[in-house]
């Protein structure tokens, strides 16, 4: 097999009407496609999906984009295996404002680790609010939690009993 590193390759490619496909079908059957869209804010595409190895470089490609999706992906949206963004969604989701993934962090943060500013739920949340199988933070519901004011089982600190009853109450009551 020639080494396609050091040559032309020769993508399908197809224009629509809101961006370009890129594709490339490899000899054993691995698939590589890419779709940036027309659209551009702040000079990233509006949209930037990436799928398998790249043939040009034999890595994968970040998808970089408002919405970016791919295995690996960097945006305002960036949802991939490993994502960094402003949201972040993936197993490895770094997020500014908001992470959701397995390990995950941001300003709020939802995952199996959770690493929040303000708010962590997850297996090991920390933030000002955690709540978690093992948390730490300011204010903590916890199986095993530390912190400035903790509800768990074996301890029920009166300030933070008041705090998440009325957290709960005032979203989750009617």
């Amino acid at each position: 097999m020639k080494n396609m590193l050091m040559g032309d390759i020769d993508y399908k490619i197809e224009q629509t009407s809101f961006g370009v496909w890129r594709r490339y079908l490899y000899p054993s059957g691995l698939y590589f496609e890419e779709f940036i869209s027309h659209q551009q804010v702040f000079g990233m595409p509006l949209l930037n999906y990436t799928r398998g190895i790249c043939p040009e470089t034999g890595k994968r490609k970040i998808a970089k984009g408002v919405i970016a999706i791919g295995r690996l992906a960097m945006g305002i949206l960036a949802i991939g295996h490993a994502s960094m963004g402003i949201i972040a969604i993936g197993q490895l989701a770094i997020g500014i404002l908001f992470g959701l993934g397995q390990a995950c962090t941001g300003l709020f943060a939802i995952g199996q680790l959770a690493i929040a500013i303000l708010v962590g739920i997850g297996q090991f949340a920390t933030g000002y609010i955690a709540v978690g199988q093992f948390a730490v933070g300011g204010y903590v519901l916890a199986q095993l939690g530390f912190g400035a004011h903790v509800w768990s089982p074996k301890s029920a600190d009166p300030e933070a009993v008041s705090f998440f009853k009325s957290l709960v109450s005032r979203y989750f009551e009617r």
